[in-house]
């Protein structure tokens, strides 16, 4: 039986995500000088990074300082005090359309949000500066679509807010795919490569090499591909009328399985050598809890989640059941380096 996977196209594409991890990043950090000493810390320790590819442009605000970002500037992030000091520098931002970040402690987002006049949903805040650390990571991989390996290879903070959203966006495609396939058969060479190139963005995004190498380990998606395809037509024949759905429901959980997999292989440590044996792990434990639904047997806690047990999320749920006043203005955000002294 033919591979369904092209693995010419599979090696382009890993060299496209070696092109997007090498784009240059610039981010416009601005700090009040009146900051929490905490979320200092942990915004120096984080926005470090590992390639010539970012440019950091660092300012302390103080009252009166008005700062202007670069139009080059790809975000900015604002760490605020307990005052109003970075609202005007905020608004200028915003004026340019440059997708800027406030970042509060000790606060709520609506109390912050109104206080400094920003956008309710580009308003982060927590009572924990790793908690804080780690909805920036969210926030900019929504918003910096287009440079989102190119932070993940610069900030070890955003690598798995990146992976999740790669491994969402295929699980919907997947979803998509085994629901509208007419033509039997159709559906397994699209969900295949979904899978690998899914695998692919997530190695990139933890920094891992894409090269030829990477041909064996996507052979354990191939044969999951098959055994989901062949459970998905099983069921089309056992619950008449709601085959689509239950198709569906299983290439989005399945999808799901092995991205978390992965995620949580590369987050405990692992490198690619193992990842194949981790995504087939994964899958055969999809594999059964999907069988176990079918039959309306219950479904162990642990059907969806990687041996180390640290997934963030569990796809359980996915699985449909049978049917179911003087002005300063410095620039920030040029490429001036990395600002000293100011985180």
């Amino acid at each position: 039986m033919a591979m369904p996977l092209d693995i010419r196209d599979l090696l382009g594409f890993g060299a496209r995500l070696r092109e997007e991890r090498e784009k240059n990043v610039r981010l416009a950090v601005y700090v009040d000088g009146a900051a929490p000493q905490e979320a200092v810390d942990a915004l120096k320790a984080a926005l470090h990074p590992q390639m010539s590819t970012a440019r950091l442009h660092v300012e302390a605000v103080v009252p009166g300082d008005v700062l202007v970002v670069d139009d080059s500037a790809d975000a900015v992030i604002a760490l605020a005090g307990p005052d109003v000091t970075l609202a005007p520098s905020l608004g200028r931002a915003r004026d340019r359309f440059v997708p800027t970040a406030l970042l509060v402690m000790n606060e709520s987002r609506d109390g912050a949000a109104q206080r400094l006049g920003h956008p309710l949903l580009d308003t982060l805040v927590a009572e924990d500066a790793a908690e804080l650390i780690e909805q920036l990571g969210r926030w900019l991989a929504d918003r910096l679509g287009t440079k989102r390996l190119a932070l993940a290879a610069n900030f070890p903070f955003v690598r798995k807010a990146v992976a999740l959203e790669h491994v969402k966006a295929t699980a919907f495609q997947n979803g998509v795919i085994g629901g509208v396939a007419i033509i039997p058969g159709a559906d397994m060479p699209l969900m295949t490569a979904n899978q690998a190139k899914m695998l692919l963005q997530i190695a990139a995004a933890y920094g891992e090499p894409l090269g030829a190498e990477r041909a064996k380990e996507l052979a354990a998606v191939v044969g999951g591909a098959f055994v989901f395809r062949t459970l998905a037509r099983q069921l089309v024949t056992l619950v008449p009328g709601f085959g689509w759905a239950l198709k569906a429901g299983i290439g989005y959980s399945g999808t799901l399985a092995m991205g978390y997999a992965a995620i949580d292989y590369f987050e405990h440590g692992g490198d690619v050598s193992g990842l194949a044996e981790r995504v087939r792990d994964a899958r055969e434990r999809a594999i059964e809890a999907a069988r176990r639904r079918r039959r309306g047997e219950p479904i162990p806690a642990n059907a969806w989640v990687a041996e180390s047990g640290h997934d963030a999320e569990s796809p359980q749920s996915s699985l449909p059941p049978a049917a179911s006043s003087s002005e300063s203005e410095p620039s920030a955000g040029g490429d001036q380096g990395t600002g000293a002294g100011a985180l």
